[in-house]
């Protein structure tokens, strides 16, 4: 018997089960129709048009007819309805549990607010740890890695490569506790990591059999670092990247240098500083005493001790191109023509086809009210890092821009025309999966005479097996390095606070739901 009440605020469906159909006692599973009582149960269930459904369904409560049985009475349940010790259905409970997964606490309470659904965040982060784990299934590739838990705290990650699933995470990046693990689950016969001394001892100690694979995006990463670091002791080397400057061009720079007057404030103050430090040091103070007295960082009194002009330490940065650029020539034409009015040039640029604001024209101008030459961009020479990505990427790769700059950085510093030999000769070996100058590699490496990559060489050699597998293998942590963006999600989404049980079980439990619902058909439409 069903009878449903419908108002502005709840849907009530009652029910009644049925008497004389046996149900099967939840001790021992025996079939009974021996009826003892009636029992109520109210049950949520997802919401109807809006509405929350309730559900109060009469149920029997039944002897169990087997005396060996340790019940004496039980309540019959109703397949796909009611569970024991819920007051959800099924349905509701399943909706509840992915919302926890995928939104954790807070947010989770809040989606189902939005269905119509009251709980709180304390309730859907204790049904979401209620949620059992999937059971482990030793992988055969497994494959390792480290990730920022929280502050200085690192924090361990397995995925099983073939599946691309995550398997664990714990905190630490310890040997220990990963070889107890590869002991605790035996089979894994191949484990890809980073360069980690613990990773490489824990997998090791846990899985002797196992093969490892040193992960060729770390080992590229380890060397464009080095690259870098060489790149940094030679910055007096980059300016020899940039095109040489025309004859015409020292007039114009030299021009502005000339002029003694400070129009900014940030060159009134680099004039004020100039002038205080200059005094001071003629009078035979010394940096230290200049700097206490000044208030100023020792470096900073040194930097404007050498200056010879106070222009020189004006903090000039480079101005980008912009889309005015292509119609300066065009500007300083009609202004020698004796055109001084930027709203009529700025209208005659767009008859030109310029989309620029009328204040960039105006700003542009500005020099030539004042005598000076328009503001031409000036290329600054390229950062450690920059010239480190120039020498790392493959040359097919490069622009027309890093083309040209490159040859004149090679020739101007030998280190750096070292470094980018060594960087092709390994891009090479990675393209062709092939390992077998590694070791002349690795003494050529070692014989550079260069701090940074004599270290590189040295770390390498101790790990040279894991090397050469991690070059001609096709395991790599490219899945690790996914999953670890993952964790990251997962630890924003919950404000960075949640632990590492949380985490663990949030991380675990919403790869699972995208694989179950990526798996799903969709309907065709219609």
């Amino acid at each position: 018997m069903i009878s449903v009440e419908v108002s502005d605020a709840v849907v009530t469906v009652r029910a009644r089960t049925r008497s004389g159909v046996p149900a099967g006692c939840t001790g021992c599973g025996q079939l009974s129709t021996w009826r003892h009582s009636r029992y109520a149960r109210c049950l949520s269930d997802v919401t109807l048009a809006g509405r929350p459904l309730l559900i109060d369904l009469s149920v029997r409560r039944l002897y169990c007819e087997n005396t060996t049985c340790p019940k004496v009475t039980f309540t019959e349940q109703v397949p796909g309805l009611t569970v024991r010790y819920q007051r959800r259905t099924p349905r509701l409970q399943g909706l509840v549990e992915d919302v926890a997964v995928v939104l954790a606490g807070r947010g989770g309470s809040r989606m189902l607010r939005i269905l119509n659904i009251r709980l709180s965040r304390v309730a859907v982060l204790s049904q979401l740890m209620r949620v059992p784990l999937p059971p482990l299934v030793t992988p055969r590739v497994l494959g390792v890695d480290d990730f920022a838990l929280y502050g200085g705290t690192y924090g361990t990650l397995l995925v099983d490569a073939t599946t691309r699933l995550p398997l664990t995470l714990w905190e630490g990046r310890d040997a220990e506790r990963l070889g107890r693990w590869l002991r605790d689950h035996p089979g894994v016969e191949v484990a890809c990591r980073d360069g980690s001394l613990a990773y490489r001892q824990g997998i090791a100690t846990g899985a002797p059999d196992a093969v490892q694979v040193s992960d060729r995006f770390h080992l590229w990463q380890a060397l464009a670092r080095r690259v870098q670091d060489i790149a940094s002791a030679h910055r007096g080397c980059l300016p020899a990247a940039l095109p040489p400057i025309s004859d015409a061009a020292p007039a114009s720079v030299e021009e502005p240098l000339e002029n003694t007057t400070a129009d900014t404030r940030a060159e009134r103050h680099a004039r004020r500083l100039f002038e205080a430090v200059q005094a001071l040091i003629r009078s035979g103070r010394s940096h230290s005493s200049v700097a206490r007295e000044l208030g100023l960082n020792r470096r900073t009194v040194s930097k404007y001790a050498r200056a010879r002009t106070w222009q020189e330490v004006v903090r000039r940065p480079p101005r980008k191109f912009s889309t005015l650029d292509p119609y300066l020539d065009y500007l300083q034409q009609r202004w020698d023509e004796g055109q001084h009015s930027a709203k009529i040039l700025h209208e005659e640029l767009q008859a030109k086809g310029y989309l620029g604001h009328y204040q960039r024209v105006k700003m542009a101008v500005a020099p030539l009210r004042r005598g000076l030459p328009l503001d031409e961009p000036r290329e600054r020479p390229p950062s450690p890092r920059e010239a480190a990505r120039w020498i790392t990427t493959h040359p097919h790769r490069r622009t027309p821009h890093i083309n040209d700059r490159m040859p004149r950085l090679l020739e101007s510093c030998p280190d750096l025309r070292t470094a980018h030999d060594l960087v092709r000769r390994f891009a090479a070996m990675l393209d062709n999966r092939d390992a077998t100058s590694l070791p002349e590699w690795l003494e050529d490496l070692a014989n550079t005479g260069l701090a940074p990559l004599t270290g590189l060489a040295r770390a390498l050699r101790e790990d040279r097996d894991a090397v050469a597998q991690g070059i001609t293998t096709p395991y790599n942590s490219g899945v690790n390095e996914g999953r670890i963006t993952d964790v990251k999600l997962q630890k924003r989404i919950m404000a960075g606070r949640a632990g590492v049980r949380l985490l663990r079980h949030r991380v675990v439990l919403i790869a699972h739901l995208r694989r179950r619902f990526a798996d799903r058909p969709t309907a065709s439409p219609r």
